[in-house]
């Protein structure tokens, strides 16, 4: 709990420190406090250039952080979150904490010159990087050391956004992948430590100012549903159309690393020069769209602008986030679509501005695959609350359609990409390379469905397993029993009321004999019992059993 506090105030400090960077560069090359609120606008450093300006910043901060993290810190480039998640799945929490300093200066100096990428993928990275050191300095568990960097996920995104419960469910839901009670406490901490640094500097304001949404009429409901089945196709659009540009840039650019940002620079600067609203992360941008301050084509405009701009950004050797990106790109989506019903049913459609809300979080969703941060953080970036069922309807909707035609997410693609899975063992790692049907031991003898609590007590605790399967009279496989759930059953049970094993067995997630033992070890290890049987691929029959001594075993046989 005390390193939980100290990491949320550490992020809490180091986001501070970034958005402070963030305005300096931006004021510095741009001569703005934002250029995207004064698209096309000269720049009073160099009123003689006019608007022409914005083809030299990019170039200009390409030559400064190019060669920052080509030296300092490789991993610093991009969008952060994904080596954020690498890191705690495949290497124990352990980031590097020259990340911090490198990926503060490195995406402010991107952002402040142009380059049309978001905050929290550097903060999320920051943060666990400060996480990831206090934890080797105090030398805790591997454990630890991930709940940690979560912590500091958490405590970025919560003082950056001043969104205290979002910072708490992004760690969880997309740094954990899990959910716990000590994790929720923990990540609870830094993100409230951090959420009150970050609003004695920025105060405690909403994010973006909206106006009252209502849904009016019934029929808004299906309007919203069909608007999260097209949001999740340009999510997962988005995500494929980043990692284009992405490899179209590594297939150009032959030369020397660092001066890769610099010279594709002259690329953004030509996106800019022609649609200036997508210089830096686009805040008061996307602010306008949701008042509805843009018509129809425009919007459309804006939306693939963002697209390309981002990638472009990224795919230059950029460093930012991709979360205000989708943000962005959902709330043009929403707002020209919103413009369109209302043409076509002015008496149901409702406010326009309500339309790109949900859009910003259905698009987000559709691209990273994780509702419960993209609902409450909308509900807290906007203190909106009145369109919340709309919301969570188009957000849900978004995330199952995405789920049905893409595997991985914008975050696990870029790392399928470099060949990690990670689902799959590290690189390297003594087990989880062989497959399930190489270290499985034989099916221990089912119990009936039809035995009793107090006999299959006995017989669990002579099997020498702390689970069983069950099968019906007729021998089908129906599930497995564990001995936890019997105990507890013979505790609540009256004496004299009889009770049958068959009414506690529960089906566990299938594993089946062909399927790689990485795969296996994640639902061995979620499940309640201390093995589950291997079912055959082809007729869903137990032939065999896993247990945490026979993965175990794995280790010797990879020897």
């Amino acid at each position: 709990m005390a390193l939980a506090i100290v990491v949320g105030a550490g992020a809490g400090a180091g986001s501070v420190v970034f958005r402070w960077c963030i305005r300096t560069f931006t004021h510095l090359l741009s001569g703005h406090a934002d250029y995207a609120a004064s698209p096309g606008a000269d720049n009073p450093h160099i009123p003689w250039l006019g608007p022409y300006f914005v083809l030299l910043t990019p170039v200009i901060g390409g030559l400064l952080y190019g060669p920052l993290v080509n030296r300092f810190a490789k991993e610093a480039r991009g969008h952060g979150a994904p080596e954020v998640m690498l890191a705690v799945a495949q290497r124990g929490g352990r980031i590097s904490p020259k990340v911090a300093v490198v990926k503060t200066l490195a995406s402010a100096l991107c952002i402040g010159s142009g380059g049309s990428v978001g905050r929290e993928g550097p903060i999320v990275q920051i943060g666990s990087a400060l996480g990831s050191t206090l934890g080797r300095v105090t030398k805790v568990t591997e454990g630890r050391m991930k709940l940690l960097v979560a912590c500091g996920a958490a405590g970025g995104i919560a003082a950056t956004f001043n969104a205290p419960l979002a910072g708490v469910f992004f760690a969880m839901e997309l740094i954990l992948d899990t959910f716990s009670a000590e994790a929720f406490g923990a990540t609870v901490l830094a993100s409230v430590t951090a959420s009150i640094i970050g609003r004695a500097a920025f105060g405690d304001n909403a994010f973006l100012s909206l106006l009252d949404f209502h849904v009016d009429h019934l029929a808004q409901y299906g309007l919203f549903a069909v608007l999260g089945i097209v949001a999740a196709a340009v999510g997962v659009g988005f995500s494929r159309f980043l990692y284009l540009i992405e490899d179209a840039c590594d297939w150009v650019w032959r030369g020397p690393e660092w001066l890769r940002p610099a010279v594709g620079g002259l690329a953004l600067g030509v996106v800019l020069l022609a649609l200036p609203e997508m210089y830096g992360v686009g805040y008061p941008v996307l602010e306008k769209a949701t008042e509805g301050g843009y018509a129809v084509g425009f919007l459309l405009l804006l939306l693939v602008g963002k697209m390309l701009a981002t990638s472009l950004t990224i795919g230059i050797g950029g460093s930012g986030g991709v979360f205000a990106p989708s943000l962005f790109i959902g709330a043009m989506l929403g707002s020209a679509y919103g413009i369109g019903v209302h043409h076509l049913l002015p008496h149901s459609a409702g406010a326009v501005g309500a339309y790109a809300l949900v859009g910003m979080g259905a698009v987000f969703a559709g691209a990273a695959r994780a509702p419960i941060t993209a609902v409450v953080i909308l509900f807290e970036l906007t203190g909106e609350y009145s369109i919340i069922l709309p919301l969570m309807l188009a957000i849900v909707l978004a995330t199952a359609v995405s789920r049905l035609i893409s595997r991985d997410t914008i975050y696990t693609l870029k790392l399928r990409r470099r060949g990690i899975d990670l689902e799959g063992p590290a690189p390297g790692a003594l087990i989880g390379t062989q497959y399930v049907s190489a270290v499985m031991e034989s099916l221990p003898s089912p119990l009936s469905a039809s035995t009793t609590l107090a006999d299959s007590a006995d017989l669990l605790s002579l099997s020498g397993h702390g689970a069983l399967p069950v099968v019906d009279d007729t021998g089908h496989y129906i599930g497995v029993v564990t001995a936890q759930a019997v105990a507890e059953a013979l505790a609540e049970q009256p004496e004299g009321a009889p009770a049958l094993v068959g009414q506690l067995s529960e089906p566990p997630a299938p594993i089946t004999a062909d399927q790689p033992l990485a795969q296996a070890l994640h639902t061995l290890l979620s499940a309640s019992g201390t093995g589950i049987p291997v079912l055959d691929a082809d007729h869903g029959k137990p032939i065999g059993w896993l247990s945490h001594q026979s993965a175990l075993r794995a280790v010797h046989t990879a020897a």
